[in-house]
């Protein structure tokens, strides 16, 4: 059993790579949440409200990521994990771990700067690119469907985004895995 589904994931891996697949399966899930994203305007898009040196960021990534002592995300469930893990902006990123078996995170393994660009971040923050990096950065599994659409967009997202607010961010870098 095992075998098969280690041959299945890295056949899904595979086939999800190619751009094609990954826009025809992103426009079939948009479709399915069409009150989430307004399919006529394309991605929702929000202009920044001040120059980029002035700017407050937080990273967001949906590369499975979490500390040691964080609960993984949930690989057991086909429709995926909803929830998120709160990433201090102090972590050393040797610390971070990954827990996503929806994707080949080997680079990321490497190098975690592929999926959650924390220390590229801070090296913009120190030359003053941008002006600051929160004091917390958010991950998520990615791997999210059927019903459990309805909880990220209805309860996880709104959460993130209320955080992000009350932490006076002004854009959120968002890293796919």
């Amino acid at each position: 059993m095992t075998e098969k589904r280690t041959f299945f994931e890295q056949l899904a891996n595979r086939v999800f790579a190619n751009p094609t697949v990954a826009q025809m399966w992103a426009k079939r899930t948009a479709e399915k949440t069409a009150n989430f994203v307004d399919l006529a305007s394309g991605i929702p898009f929000a202009q920044l409200r001040r120059p980029l040196h002035e700017c407050k960021v937080a990273l967001i990534t949906t590369g499975g990521i979490h500390l040691p002592d964080q609960p993984p995300f949930d690989m057991e469930n086909p429709d995926g994990d909803p929830s998120y893990r709160e990433i201090p902006g102090d972590v050393d990123p040797k610390q971070i771990t990954i827990t996503h078996k929806y994707y080949d995170h080997s680079d990321a393994d490497k190098d975690l700067n592929v999926i959650f660009p924390l220390e590229h971040f801070r090296d913009l923050a120190s030359k003053g690119v941008v002006y600051e990096l929160n004091h917390r950065h958010f991950g998520f599994m990615g791997h999210i469907d059927n019903a459990l659409i309805e909880t990220l967009n209805q309860w996880k997202a709104p959460e993130i985004a209320a955080k992000l607010r009350a932490d006076g961010v002004d854009f959120a870098f968002l890293t796919p895995a």
